[in-house]
């Protein structure tokens, strides 16, 4: 499915969110009007053929319904309004206000020439703390990382960032980010420079165990899955850092820099199944 801020009309991002569902699980119409607070089964079915309009007070409880969070239920609230607004000004401003989202929330998708970003945690680090710290120095954000890091090293990652357009130096010295988010691309396509990141995040994670609950949270979960429902859990994980990514970019400021990883892997051989068991 593609991302929310490539779709104009909101029906038909709801008919693409209801076909996705539906072709990894048994999700009904039912289900879905359900989880909006409809008591009609079939009122969002309408809305995607276009006998029924969803009203901008219900558009809240949809985007809710659909797992949307952050900037992303506000683009979907947008979406409706504008199809619905009355009156040429009115449809204007809705129309000015989901396209400036829509920009202020532009992913940056990593070509093959900049796989080299995910080489080292730095980059990343570095790219979401250098515009938050306005008139400091390499030896000042250095001192700011968790991770050991000298000035030199600071600089050198700065001008990398900056010659990759993932960050840009005004005439005063401070950055600013070109886009709110990275990304890789499609996770079957992960680059083994993003593996490499994955290894180093996964080493800080474990050192990260000894920091106080309230700075961290860690839980984990053991399963026996079948290769549906590892596919399915996939797509699931996908959508839930869709969702985070949403939230994170949803606010301009930033107090601190914080590394997320999801982990799904296999603890055992694969199973073979024998007859008569």
């Amino acid at each position: 499915m593609k991302d929310i801020v490539e779709y104009t009309d909101y029906r038909k991002f709801i008919q693409d969110y209801y076909d996705e569902r539906k072709r990894s699980s048994a999700f009904t119409w039912r289900d879905f009007a359900h989880a909006a607070g409809f008591s009609s089964a079939v009122f969002l079915k309408y809305v995607c053929e276009g006998k029924k309009n969803l009203s901008i007070g219900a558009a809240g409880s949809v985007a809710n319904a659909m797992g949307l969070a952050g900037f992303e239920s506000t683009y979907f609230v947008l979406m409706v309004s504008y199809a619905h607004a009355k009156g040429d000004k009115a449809k204007r401003a809705a129309f000015e206000e989901r396209c400036a989202l829509a920009r202020a929330h532009r992913v940056h998708v990593l070509g093959n020439e900049e796989f080299d970003y995910f080489k080292s945690w730095k980059n990343p680090v570095l790219r979401e703390l250098a515009p938050h710290m306005p008139g400091a120095k390499p030896l000042d954000m250095a001192h700011a990382c968790k991770q050991k890091i000298s000035a030199a090293e600071v600089s050198e990652t700065l001008d990398f960032l900056v010659k990759m357009d993932l960050l840009q130096k005004d005439k005063d010295g401070n950055y600013r980010q070109t886009d709110k988010s990275v990304s890789m691309g499609p996770v079957d396509a992960v680059p083994v420079a993003a593996r490499d990141m994955q290894r180093q995040m996964g080493e800080f994670a474990v050192k990260a165990l000894d920091l106080p609950l309230s700075e961290r949270d860690m839980s984990g979960l053991t399963l026996g899955l079948t290769r549906r429902a590892y596919e399915r859990i996939k797509k699931e994980l996908a959508n839930c850092r869709r969702r985070i990514v949403a939230i994170a970019t949803e606010d301009d400021e930033t107090e601190q820099v914080y590394r997320l990883n999801l982990q799904l892997f296999p603890m055992s051989e694969r199973l073979e199944k024998k007859k008569g068991f």
